[in-house]
């Protein structure tokens, strides 16, 4: 191989690599594989399960997808229509219950998203979020 090519061959690696580094840096907080929520905010299908009627679903994802298919007896509250939605989740919470919070898969944001408005706007306590979302729900009833 020519020195040319080497040294050019260099010089593109480092021209790659530099703004890639600048990302991870500038985004160092938000990296996707990260849970924005503590291991203590998580349950999975077998926990929910064991609390039996002491829960309270709630289905954090679109109208339409709740309208195709939920959890039995889940309440639909989500981030799009979340003022028209809290006051009918208000009606049905009861706070001897837990709440657990799902929307489409693990990679969804969108149930983290409410759990927290429902613990820091809602004052509510025994908020999770369901581990694997919908998609683990799913799996756990085939």
């Amino acid at each position: 191989m020519k020195p040319g090519a080497i040294r050019q061959a260099l010089i593109l690696i480092t021209l790659a690599v530099l703004p890639a580094l600048g990302e991870a840096v500038y985004f160092r907080n938000k990296v996707s594989w990260q849970s924005r929520l503590s291991a203590s905010e998580i349950v999975t299908v077998d926990q929910a399960r064991s609390w039996s009627n002491g829960v309270t679903w709630v289905d954090a994802r679109p109208a339409e997808e709740f309208e195709h298919d939920h959890i039995p007896g889940a309440i639909l509250l989500n981030e799009d229509s979340w003022n028209e939605l809290l006051p009918q989740f208000l009606e049905q919470w009861s706070p001897e219950k837990r709440v657990v919070v799902y929307c489409s898969a693990q990679s969804c944001n969108a149930a983290a998203e409410v759990a927290r408005r429902l613990r820091q706007e809602a004052g509510l306590n025994n908020v999770f979020v369901l581990q694997g979302g919908w998609e683990s729900w799913q799996q756990a009833n085939r």
